[in-house]
């Protein structure tokens, strides 16, 4: 090769080097960094607060330099080769040796590590070449990339694929693998990218497990309810139970009862606030946005028939991110606690089966699978507080029951509401003894 190629070469590889390292340091720096470079007075900050304000664009420009660089310097190589050897072969074979040398390690291991380990430092190198050179390319690179796009199946990404969520996610990974942050802080950055992709349908609670209170109840009736249920925000239904006209407050409800004990005799309607409506396919997050932004701390979910489908509130919404939310009164209960005459207190979420054979029966349901769905079920409504109901036990079962007196059916009361929704968690398991048939008169 001559030194004019040589230099040429040694150029263009330069050039890919810095860019595969712009590559590596956009990946990790942010546009927070940047500010801070700028308020510490570093050299070049403002240029590299320029390239963090849009990565994704500069990010496809040092691509797009970085290949260009390569290939340019790969047919010098090549040129080169040829015209040294005087054969094709062999000089295509050589070129073909120095260029996968060369990419591999002065454009691929070299720059990356370096870009990895000093990303402010590199990156701000790189934003003098890509800022002036992403006024001039810019739209040479988003034509490439509608051109990518329109010959790949499906839809692709409007700005490019080179900046992917999975990449960032890998980046959180490793990030946990090399102990800079901690287990549960990835799960929680992983549940973020999730939350984009759950609909409203996934985080709220279900019709069947509202407690909703009738407009036409009185401001005691549904002070009595908000105090036995535990919640502060009940749902006031109009004609029928998929009727939502408004959201009570406790807090309005005994404010209005504290000024005026008069005012207990009148409606729920007079003092309920305005219901806000939200569709079943609305995204989790944007919901979450237009809920801070607007003070709304719950909403009414209907489904596509225009129903009402329950009820989402914002804890619903970050308990997909930070977990279940409970309070300082929860805890770990044994699943089942023997009492005194035959009596139980069970979980709300035992299964059917392990209840019938604390007495000897066989428990089955087409409907529910839980005491607690098998106690709702027999009440016709949400559980609450104080709620009781007897499952009768049919003649069969109370037959083949294989010890004790015979039963006519189980009394279920729900003792105890806990965590964020207040749902049953205990329930007192009562036998209710058959009658023994009167003895018929001798004679």
């Amino acid at each position: 090769m001559t030194g004019t190629l040589l230099t040429a070469v040694v150029a263009l590889l330069a050039l890919a080097w810095l860019a595969s390292c712009a590559e590596a340091g956009l990946a990790v720096i942010t546009s927070f960094r940047a500010e801070e470079a700028q308020r510490s007075g570093r050299r070049g900050a403002a240029r590299l607060a320029v390239v963090a304000a849009d990565p994704t664009r500069y990010l496809n420009l040092a691509l797009l330099l970085r290949v260009a660089s390569e290939m340019a310097a790969a047919v010098l190589v090549a040129y080169g080769s040829l015209k040294w050897f005087g054969s094709a072969w062999p000089g295509l074979t050589v070129a073909f040796g120095i260029m996968v040398l060369l990419s591999f390690v002065a454009v691929g291991v070299s720059p990356r590590t370096i870009g990895r380990q000093h990303p402010l430092a590199t990156t701000t190198l790189a934003a003098y070449v890509l800022v002036p050179l992403g006024r001039v390319l810019g739209p040479l690179t988003q034509s490439l990339i509608l051109l990518g796009n329109a010959l790949t199946p499906g839809k692709g990404f409007r700005r490019g694929p080179f900046a992917s969520e999975a990449e960032l996610r890998a980046m959180v990974d490793l990030a946990e693998r090399e102990s800079l942050i901690e287990d549960e802080e990835r799960r929680m950055v992983h549940s973020v990218f999730e939350l984009g992709d759950t609909l409203v349908r996934e985080v709220m609670v279900p019709r069947t497990d509202l407690v909703s209170i009738d407009r036409r109840k009185t401001l005691r009736q549904g002070l009595t309810l908000a105090l036995r249920s535990g919640f502060s925000r009940i749902p006031v239904t109009g004609e029928s139970d998929d009727d939502i006209v408004g959201i009570a407050y406790l807090k309005d409800l005994a404010r209005k009862v504290h000024v005026s004990r008069e005012a207990e005799g009148e409606l729920v309607e007079t003092v309920m606030r305005p219901a806000t409506f939200v569709p079943d396919t609305k995204n989790a997050g944007d919901l979450l946005r237009e809920m801070q932004r607007d003070h709304i701390h719950v909403a009414i979910v209907i489904d596509e028939y225009g129903g009402t489908a329950g009820l989402v509130t914002i804890e619903d919404i970050l308990e997909e991110i930070v977990g279940e939310i409970t309070d300082e009164y929860d805890t770990e209960l044994p699943p089942v606690e023997r009492l005194d005459e035959g009596a139980h207190r069970v979980t709300a979420r035992l299964d059917l089966g392990a209840l019938g054979e604390l007495y000897g029966l066989r428990l089955d349901d087409e409907d529910v699978e839980t005491v607690g769905g098998l106690l709702a079920k027999a009440l016709g409504r949400v559980p609450i507080a104080g709620a009781s109901a007897v499952v009768d036990v049919s003649r069969e079962q109370a037959d083949n029951r294989r010890a004790g007196p015979p039963l006519a059916g189980l009394r279920l009361t729900a003792e105890s509401a806990a965590g964020r929704r207040n749902r049953i968690d205990r329930v007192l398991v009562e036998p209710v003894q058959a009658e023994e048939p009167e003895a018929e008169p001798e004679g």
